[in-house]
């Protein structure tokens, strides 16, 4: 299944057991040895919310969410009828979340998933900043100086905000985010462009799994930190390489609201 180009191998821990996920996940992510995928997902039992997802990134590493892969539970459950009604609770490493059906069928919903408050003490992130929030904070890679913006969304998450985007080279750039000396627990890392104050364009390096296609935790980390440097309203599209996300910061509750297409591609059994 994929939620905007963001790929995961769903399985359905109900009826499956998987011993040792950390080495399923980095044989069925290989592109060309494997199904292929972003990583690996759990749909698992839960006995404090109505489910449970469990993550693997495409390295083995465990992670604690996944916005776009939480749609794509969503769809999942419903689908199989894990689930027989529309709204429900999804138990992660980030706490629990609250899922929503919203339309669609067997091969596109439209889910949204509350992903809670956007959390900016550095010590909780984590980033070794003394500083809170950490907005614009200057960063020193390959002798260029980069200000990131610090928030987690469960996962921990640092925006740079700044200009041609899609001429990045990712691949040398982002590794050198990811294990930089500030980020204990590595750091995904998003790279924005304001469009407008309700559209921003975005790429990600994902912690453990390279560039990707979307990733849903960092659209929503990317909206708070234009918000938070005064760039951009509550209501925000964001424009991935894999698709549009809509994204809501609610002055109500303090809540994350993501919305955005959980698609499934294809069913199969692992030999």
């Amino acid at each position: 299944m994929h939620g905007i180009g963001n790929d995961y191998v769903y399985i359905n821990g109900f009826v499956e057991t998987v011993d040792e996920p950390e080495k399923l996940a980095l044989k069925i992510s290989d592109r060309h040895f494997g199904v292929g995928s972003d990583g690996l997902i759990l749909v698992l039992p839960s006995q404090v919310a109505d489910l449970k997802m469990q993550m693997f990134n495409a390295d083995g590493s465990e992670a604690e969410m996944c916005g776009n892969g939480s749609r794509c539970v969503g769809k999942f459950a419903f689908d199989k009828e894990l689930i027989k009604k529309t709204e429900f609770t999804l138990e992660t490493k980030a706490g629990i979340k609250y899922l929503k059906i919203l339309a669609g069928d067997l091969k596109k919903r439209k889910v949204q998933v509350d992903i809670g408050e956007p959390i900016l003490d550095p010590a909780q992130i984590p980033v070794r900043i003394n500083q809170r929030p950490v907005l614009n904070y200057p960063i020193l890679i390959d002798d260029t100086t980069w200000n990131i913006t610090c928030v987690s969304m469960g996962n921990p998450h640092a925006v740079v905000i700044t200009q041609n985007i899609e001429k990045l080279d990712l691949p040398t750039l982002g590794p050198k985010f990811e294990n930089h000396q500030l980020f204990p627990n590595r750091i995904n890392t998003e790279f924005i462009e304001v469009i407008t104050r309700s559209l921003i364009k975005m790429r990600v390096w994902e912690r453990g799994s390279a560039e990707t296609l979307a990733c849903g935790t960092g659209a929503c980390a990317s909206v708070v930190a234009t918000i938070l440097n005064g760039l951009c309203d509550r209501q925000v599209v964001v424009k991935l390489i894999g698709g549009d996300l809509e994204v809501y910061w609610s002055a109500e509750d303090n809540h994350i609201y993501m919305t955005g297409d959980a698609v499934t591609v294809f069913e199969g059994e692992y030999l």
